[in-house]
């Protein structure tokens, strides 16, 4: 490491832990599954834009996590629009709780393998364009690496 010019403080190192924290998500050697669930779920529903917002942008940071994502947060999305006026209706709350349980039961993904072949499997319809990244595990079955909207 010294040869390279890296350096390692050892009070800020984790070892033989079953998973360590990386930026917002947890990896251990099944995948890696998001942190921050528990903020997300525990979200009061929005008063405003802008509280509406800020629930966005956390739970933004952890779509790769939720399939059809931006179907999901479509309805969410046209109460943002310049000229929408805030009216939090039925469909609203059904969008913000699917959201929220989606992530609450949010897969494990698989750590990404540069020897194994990828996979992209696309999925499109008139207000949504999704993705997925998937490979095989050693076992064979097709596991998740992340989930992409547009």
């Amino acid at each position: 490491m010294r040869e390279n010019k890296l350096y390692a403080n050892l009070k800020k190192c984790i070892f033989c832990a079953p998973a360590i924290p990386v930026l917002g998500c947890y990896v251990s050697k099944s995948g890696v599954r998001a942190d921050k669930i528990t903020s997300i779920c525990s979200w009061p529903t929005p008063k405003n834009p802008t509280q509406l917002r800020q629930w966005l942008g956390l739970d933004n940071w952890l779509h790769k996590y939720t399939k059809n994502y931006a179907r999901l947060i479509q309805p969410l999305s046209s109460l943002l629009k310049k000229d929408a006026t805030w009216l939090w209706r039925p469909e609203y709350q059904v969008a913000f709780d699917s959201v929220k349980k989606r992530l609450s039961e949010a897969p494990i993904l698989m750590i990404p393998d540069d020897l194994k072949p990828f996979h992209v499997v696309c999925d499109a319809s008139d207000f949504a364009i999704g993705c997925a990244l998937i490979q095989f595990d050693d076992e064979g079955h097709e596991r998740v690496v992340s989930y992409q909207p547009r």
